[in-house]
């Protein structure tokens, strides 16, 4: 079975071609929206799109169903709500997420925005597309979170975090702590760049040796931030739908929200965009989106499913309806992920039991593992899964 990696993501300069149009990656400042930027966003994926969307675990959204004159008219209308970078360079590179329960304008999300101005600076130090930044606020919520470096607020300054690394970089206040968590990002390209890829975690495998400064990680941390990647993020996510510090979280099947239900939620109040493909309403209180997903156990919320086919020309099978099937019979405390193809999009962390598509309806399938790892059980027709997950 082959498939392409790409190493890089969309953008809203540089789309991806796609099964169902181009995918165009909108990547909001500081995962916030406005009402009015939230609408026009919606008004733009009836009109120029297929009216679906793609919440990411980047905490962006995605246009989907795009030609490529349709294409030209979204980034004229993005560049009027100043959702629009100076070069798909500099897009790429501002790939930062904040904790969507960081205060506006509280140290957090300064120190958020300070990267991501660093980052689209003409200096800024060229990492590959990938790569990016995680800025949490207090309590942490992002440790789950893929991110090459992280920030975590302390008691007193900061912690600058390395994927993958049993050390630490300290500052005394945000814009310190920006400052370094750049200059860590310059110093990974003196060696972590190879043929224009890389990430912080495979770099310190290769050269485990800290940049001048760094201290031990805390053994508190170090449970939460395992040097040892292998196995993936250290913890799950932190919040299902439900009550928020700033607002309302809502849930949506596989991060997939339609123009309807974006321009129902932008009508109750600004949003905020996550890394668990959910979306916060700023200031909301049990907001009542149709089809949203307001039960923090509905056993979707534990199913991860790419596009599948035939929205993606890469995936052997619609794995969304699949997953949809199985997701009742999935045991309680167990998660799922259901692949079109041996790339794994959805989900990079392990999951209870991973499904592999190698054809339009069979299935490999993988025990606490991730796509790549050893295959329990191979060739299996949809039929065999849904005992196989109680």
């Amino acid at each position: 079975m082959t498939f392409e990696i790409r190493g890089w993501c969309p953008g809203a300069l540089r789309p991806m071609a796609s099964g169902d149009g181009l995918v165009l990656r909108i990547r909001t400042r500081n995962g916030r929206l406005e009402p009015g930027q939230a609408q026009a966003i919606a008004d733009l994926s009836w009109s120029l799109g297929n009216g679906m969307m793609d919440l990411t675990s980047r905490a962006n959204l995605q246009l989907r169903g795009l030609d490529a004159r349709g294409h030209g008219k979204a980034t004229a209308a993005l560049a009027r709500l100043g959702l629009l970078d100076d070069s798909p360079e500099a897009e790429a590179r501002r790939n930062v997420i904040l904790s969507p329960f960081a205060p506006q304008d509280g140290t957090a999300w300064q120190a958020a925005e300070a990267i991501a101005r660093a980052m689209t600076a003409p200096d800024a130090p060229q990492v590959p597309g990938k790569f990016g930044f995680a800025v949490d606020a207090d309590p942490p919520v992002l440790a789950g979170t893929p991110a090459d470096i992280r920030l975590r607020p302390q008691a007193e300054g900061w912690l600058i975090l390395p994927d993958g690394g049993d050390w630490a970089l300290t500052a005394r206040d945000a814009a310190q702590a920006a400052g370094r968590a750049v200059e860590l990002a310059r110093w990974f390209t003196q060696g972590g760049v190879r043929d224009g890829r890389g990430r912080m975690r495979d770099h310190l495998r290769r050269s485990p040796a800290a940049p001048p400064g760094a201290i031990p990680l805390p053994p508190s941390l170090l449970s939460k931030y395992p040097c040892d990647r292998a196995a993936g993020p250290a913890s799950a996510d932190p919040a299902g739908p439900g009550p928020a510090p700033n607002g309302w979280l809502l849930g949506f099947a596989f991060g997939q929200i339609t123009a309807r239900q974006l321009t129902e939620a932008a009508a109750l109040g600004p949003l905020r965009l996550t890394p668990w493909r959910a979306l916060l309403i700023e200031s909301a209180s049990r907001p009542q989106i149709g089809g949203a997903i307001l039960d923090p156990s509905d056993p979707l919320l534990r199913v991860h499913a790419c596009t599948g086919a035939p929205g993606c020309p890469q995936a052997l099978a619609d794995v969304r309806a699949l997953a949809r099937r199985l997701a009742p019979h999935l045991a309680p405390g167990r998660s799922l992920h259901v692949s079109g193809c041996a790339k794994g999009c959805a989900h990079q962390g392990a999951a209870s039991a991973t499904l592999v598509a190698t054809g339009p309806d069979r299935f490999d399938l993988i025990r606490d593992g991730r796509p790549g790892d050893s295959v329990g059980l191979a060739g299996l027709a949809p039929d065999r899964i849904p005992p196989l997950l109680r």
